[in-house]
């Protein structure tokens, strides 16, 4: 039995064979492959999030582009938000989720932003 080719590749550079794969492995994109993420630290103190999807003739692991908060970045938001003492919501500095309203269950917003 041949050995499949182990590789690693970006999203953005999946062939077209591997993106089929992919996609039916994920149908719901994030959704279904976050659970799946693993990850790599890299020496230089980065890391590397993948997910592994397999095709006939190879194993890939894929890297995918997952946002996690540093400590710096908190900091400097947190810093942001305390010096400037202006409350007019155009700040880039808010939180996406500041307002909770957005995500009501009911029915009765059935408006598309």
């Amino acid at each position: 039995m041949e050995q499949k080719k182990h590789a690693m590749i970006s999203y953005e550079n999946m062939s077209e064979e591997l993106a089929a794969a992919f996609a039916e492995k994920y149908p719901k994109g994030m959704t279904d492959f976050l659970p799946d993420v693993k990850k790599i630290d890299k020496p230089d103190g980065t890391s590397i999030y993948y997910v592994t999807v397999e095709i006939p003739s190879a194993v890939y692991l894929v890297k995918v582009k997952i946002k996690v908060d540093d400590l710096d970045d908190v900091d400097k938001w947190l810093d942001e938000t305390g010096d400037d003492g202006d409350d007019d919501g155009e700040s880039d500095s808010t939180l996406p989720d500041e307002n909770i309203s957005q995500y009501s269950s009911g029915d009765d917003d059935d408006s598309a932003e």
